[in-house]
């Protein structure tokens, strides 16, 4: 009996849209997914899904579904193709690139679904390393693992927040109303009944109505959190016990964070010195406290790693660490590593060796934000070939114009997804690839939903649409076709995921016959290390290891490149901030547009302004506007708000083509640390559009 034939059934699996990875009771019929609810059963979500998460039937059975494999003739149109007609050009193709120009010459993008689903990753990695190239590209090279450094380089580990147990949650550059609807229902509750919220953004969200509400002048965090810092030391209000047993570089700390007094940095941030002394004095004197920062809201800056490290060296001084509401250590899942050795180093390492690799630990990526260059100059080798899945980098990156310019030279572009996106458009080769409801694939959670250490499974709740086929058997049967079998002996996706689950301790049957709904694999740790993780073996206030590379050991204030204060010409041209970046709970990134009842709750991109912006510009709310920085321009409606800091301008995610806000960043100005490029802060202007 196949999927088709059986009958109505209510399955437990997840909705791997986006990071949060929510419960869902999927209704399946007649080989059809009809209808999904959120589980009340899930330990992290409980139940609560977002409007995406319920549009999962019109995801899945989309007829704008890529059905089949098609490859470009000669004329530049597709064709369709066998699988065995497409993977063996690919095969053909790649190996002619490797053996003419090095196998350097191939790079490998991940994008953030292959970040939540880890098969895509895992399987990406290995076969890139069975093939030899060092240029793996991950969206994590734009976006959140500025903020693992970050703590890492602060704490040696990578603690997690828990803000269910905080007498004090900052909400830093965050609106989880928009992005993590489950986090965002318990905050809500959790204020309704005494939770004490302080937001620290330009704009006013949901969360902030019955909290504190500081709006800040975009790009200026690192010099707020250095004012709190300040206050906390000049009045004494941090853990002089923790500070004292498990800290190193206090001293320095507060000798440089004197210069940070809250009369001035008001003058920076735009904050009144009342309104710091006054979080400063509420986060420090809670109980417990934790810092809820935005997915990469901080990130993406020319000083975002350390935005990140100033919040952790917060959390620190204030004793907010391994205890109850505070950012705490959490046991990880220790799954199957199917990385395999690679010689040579990606593009990026020799420019941002930090990002690479320190203290012995090193990541597997290279920084693509250097690679549109490397594909056009062909310096420092050239770069011939591109596989990319799960993700859309030609609308993803920044300087959208240049990236699409890049990738129209490559030899050979590979694009595995589901839909026509703005790379797929691109493709030399294109490989259908199924939803993460039509293949078996495992949901574990790293805390990132409230810190909880939970695990199940993605269930395979109905057949592959067409002829898509996952991506993990994707580059296993690439491998295999090149030679290297041996690497990939997995052919059923229970054997895969049987597989990853090895070393965890937790099994296949558990996950799937005993708990559906999924298990818990640990207990949080509340005890404070006597040693960390870090060269010092101490909390890392001043960070020697960041001295020695020539990188600042304490965060300071640097001013977005395109800041007023910083190029008053350009000002004069552009005299609003822009930021980039702004969710909506109708859509991940790029996905989802064409789906009729997303579209009609939210139908075109907008930019957020406030009243006194608009009558300054001559524009009402909703007013087609038209967004411009130096790079280029975009028409979008005009959303005039109170909500929204006047002199800011905040441009809603993840359209494609004319409507990309892409196409007003720019890749060239970077964060020395990561090597992130600023989307976030950018000198625009606007006018009513004709």
């Amino acid at each position: 009996m196949t999927m088709r034939d059986q009958d109505s059934r209510v399955i437990k699996s997840v909705c791997m849209l986006c990071f949060m990875v929510c419960g869902i009771d999927a209704h399946v019929k007649n080989g059809r997914l009809l209808k999904v609810e959120g589980m009340k059963e899930h330990a992290a979500t409980k139940g609560v899904i977002c409007p995406r998460g319920y549009h999962l039937p019109d995801y899945v059975h989309s007829p704008l579904r890529l059905n089949y494999p098609m490859i470009r003739d000669s004329r530049g149109a597709f064709k369709r193709a066998s699988w065995d007609e497409a993977l063996d050009t690919m095969v053909s193709r790649l190996q002619n690139i490797k053996e003419a120009c090095g196998p350097q010459a191939v790079a490998v993008s991940v994008g953030s679904i292959g970040a939540e689903n880890i098969l895509i990753s895992a399987f990406a990695q290995r076969w890139r390393a069975a093939f030899g190239t060092p240029n793996f590209f991950s969206i994590e090279g734009h976006c959140f693992r500025a903020r693992i450094m970050a703590r890492l380089f602060t704490f040696g580990t990578y603690p997690l927040s828990d803000p269910e147990r905080a007498a004090c949650v900052v909400l830093w550059g965050h609106n989880p109303d928009a992005s993590e609807p489950p986090v965002a229902a318990k905050l809500h509750k959790l204020q309704s009944e005494g939770l004490n919220i302080i937001v620290i953004d330009p704009r006013k969200i949901p969360l902030a109505r019955k909290g504190i509400h500081v709006p800040i002048r975009p790009g200026t965090d690192a010099a707020l959190a250095l004012a709190m810092i300040n206050v906390i030391i000049r009045e004494e209000l941090y853990d002089q016990a923790f500070v004292r047993e498990h800290t190193t570089g206090f001293d320095k700390l507060k000798e440089h964070a004197a210069d940070y007094m809250p009369e001035k940095v008001s003058e920076i941030c735009q904050v009144p010195p009342s309104d710091i002394y006054r979080i400063s004095r509420l986060f420090a004197g809670a109980k417990s406290a934790c810092i809820e920062q935005g997915i990469n809201s901080l990130d993406q800056h020319i000083n975002g790693f350390q935005n990140s490290r100033a919040l952790a060296i917060l959390q620190a001084i204030t004793g907010n660490y391994n205890r109850p509401g505070a950012w705490c250590r959490n046991p990880f899942l220790r799954l199957a590593d199917l990385r395999l050795p690679v010689k040579g180093e990606p593009i990026g390492a020799k420019e941002h060796p930090l990002f690479r690799s320190f203290w012995g630990m090193t990541s597997p990526y290279g920084q693509q934000m250097l690679l549109p260059d490397a594909i056009l100059t062909e310096k420092p080798y050239p770069v011939k070939a591109m596989v990319a899945s799960g993700g859309n980098p030609a609308a993803a990156w920044p300087d959208g114009q240049k990236v699409k310019e890049a990738f129209g030279k490559l030899d050979l572009l590979a694009v595995m997804d589901l839909f026509m996106t703005e790379t797929t458009k691109l493709a030399h080769i294109v490989l259908p690839v199924c939803s993460s409801v039509e293949t078996l694939g495992l949901a574990h959670n790293y805390g990132l939903t409230m810190g909880i250490p939970f695990v199940m499974l993605s269930r395979k709740l109905i057949e592959p649409v067409g002829e898509s086929k996952p991506d993990w058997w994707i580059y296993s049967e690439l491998g295999r076709r090149m030679g290297y079998g041996e690497l990939f002996p997995w052919n059923r996706e229970e054997d895969v995921v049987a597989h990853m689950l090895e070393p965890s301790g937790v099994t296949l049957k558990q996950l799937m016959e005993e708990h559906p709904e999924g298990i818990m694999f640990g207990e949080r740790d509340f005890e404070v290390p006597k040693k960390f993780r870090t060269p010092s073996g101490k909390i890392e206030l001043h960070s020697q290891s960041l001295a020695d590379m020539g990188e600042d050991p304490i965060p300071v204030h640097k001013e977005p490149t395109q800041s007023p204060a910083r190029d008053h010409q350009l000002a004069k041209a552009y005299p609003y901030i822009l930021m980039t970046g702004a969710r909506i709970p109708e859509y991940t990134h790029w996905q989802m547009k064409h789906i009729p009842g997303l579209r009609k709750s939210a139908p075109d991109p907008v930019a957020w302004i406030n009243p006194a912006t608009a009558e300054r510009e001559g524009i009402r709310d909703g007013d087609r506007i038209l967004v411009e920085t130096r790079k280029g321009g975009i028409r979008v409606r005009a959303a005039v708000t109170n909500d929204m800091m006047s002199g800011v301008v905040s441009l809603t995610h993840g359209w494609e083509e004319e409507l990309n806000a892409n196409r007003l960043t720019e890749l060239d100005s970077r964060d020395s640390v990561t090597g992130y490029s600023e989307f976030r802060n950018l000198a625009c202007r606007i006018r009513k559009a004709s």
